[in-house]
């Protein structure tokens, strides 16, 4: 049986806080450029999953600014981006970009919207950033150091009963899928306060983490969806993971403060949320 501590990534608090840095200001940046620089005739650039699952120029143009940032300062360093920033790296450090999470609502000129970037050390996630401009807001995260919002420390919400809570999910963009998540969707809302779906798993990650949602869950996200906000949600003290077992993961994310985590996960896995 392994030990966590042993297989931790050896990493140097030093090297955590020039990653959270550069982070912070390449999210900034990134941030200023998409709020400032929106085109009033913003036009797709490109589908990716299906018609419905948008790039625009603006996601391009993030994910240059953030990778040619980071690489002039840390040249040695991996890439894994949703617009298709790929390299392996030599330090043993990768970061993992969504240069616009929530595309469909900066299409639309909706403000829930983010920068989401994580640093790696040897596969494990030590930084995570999510930047949402239009509400002002920047949360972070450091390997056990805690999550902040604003620079102010943030926990989850006290647990209520599965009945109470208020929980978040989305839906992927081929019909097939959404269908089925409509079906568990469908099953779960009788069992639950309510449920919110906003746009942006980032965003929706870092809810939880700062206690405007109970739960999250969703299927079908990729790792630069769900790296900053899932360890932040964690350094707030929620629970996190994907099928019971098993991390979080394209095929299912869960998160939730750890009372409603315990009800919701084997709820779903139930519902079948993990397939299509």
């Amino acid at each position: 049986m392994s030990d966590p501590l042993k297989d931790a990534p050896l990493i140097s608090g030093e090297l955590k806080d020039e990653l959270l840095a550069l982070a912070l200001e390449a999210a900034r940046r990134a941030g200023e450029l998409l709020r400032d620089g929106r085109p009033a005739d913003l036009g797709v650039a490109a589908t990716k999953s299906s018609p419905i699952d948008v790039v625009t120029e603006m996601d391009i143009a993030s994910e240059k600014l953030i990778t040619g940032f980071l690489s002039e300062r840390r040249p040695e360093d991996g890439f894994l981006g949703e617009e298709g920033a790929s390299a392996e790296g030599s330090s043993g450090v990768r970061w993992v970009i969504d240069p616009i999470d929530g595309t469909v609502n900066y299409l639309y000129g909706l403000p829930s919207w983010a920068v989401s970037i994580a640093a790696q050390k040897d596969g494990e996630t030590v930084v995570g950033v999510v930047a949402a401009p239009m509400r002002g807001e920047t949360s972070h995260a450091v390997l056990g150091g805690g999550a902040f919002l604003n620079n102010a420390p943030i926990r989850v919400r006290p647990a209520p009963p599965l009945s109470q809570a208020l929980v978040g999910t989305g839906f992927g963009y081929i019909a097939e899928r959404r269908a089925a998540q409509a079906a568990v969707l469908g099953s779960l809302l009788p069992r639950v306060r309510d449920i919110r779906r906003g746009g942006s798993a980032a965003i929706d990650l870092c809810d939880v983490a700062c206690g405007r949602l109970d739960a999250y869950y969703e299927r079908g996200l990729n790792p630069w969806d769900f790296a900053a906000g899932e360890l932040i949600a964690r350094e707030a003290g929620a629970r996190t993971a994907g099928r019971p077992g098993e991390p979080a993961s394209h095929e299912l994310t869960v998160a939730g403060s750890p009372a409603v985590f315990d009800a919701l996960q084997p709820l779903l896995e139930d519902l079948g949320a993990w397939h299509d």
